[in-house]
């Protein structure tokens, strides 16, 4: 079983940047694919990016492509989410997630994932 921990949530002005780090452990993360989702206060648990187990396909949100960046170390058994040029509409808590089962246009369905980071907040300020 991988646990997870998501760190690098803050607070940032609108147009600032931030870098959510997810460490893994437990279990190499190399058979994952992993993801990153985020919870607006009120609102659904929403995608926002994912990443193949090689990292060799990415995958998004309209509202985040251009300024997001998901990638993915595995000897270091870490997925990174770069994201630019944030507005307040981006804040939420932050979650990394991991699904051992891979199955082609699931991406972006949070039930095909496993496994759960704790979040992290992330607030950006106008």
């Amino acid at each position: 079983q991988v646990q997870l921990v998501e760190s690098g949530g803050g607070l940032v002005q609108a147009g600032g940047s931030l870098s959510l780090s997810c460490a893994a452990s437990g279990r190499t993360i190399s058979s994952y694919a992993m993801g990153w989702f985020r919870q607006a206060p009120g609102k659904e648990r929403d995608f926002v990016a994912a990443i193949t187990q090689t990292g060799g396909t990415t995958y998004y949100m309209d509202s985040v492509k251009g300024r997001f960046t998901i990638s993915r170390d595995n000897a270091k058994n870490t997925v990174t989410l770069q994201m630019n040029s944030l507005n307040p509409q981006d804040t939420a808590v932050y979650y990394c997630a991991a699904r051992s089962t891979v199955v082609p246009g699931t991406e972006t369905k949070r039930a095909w994932y496993d496994h759960w980071g704790q979040g992290t907040q992330v607030t950006v300020s106008s």
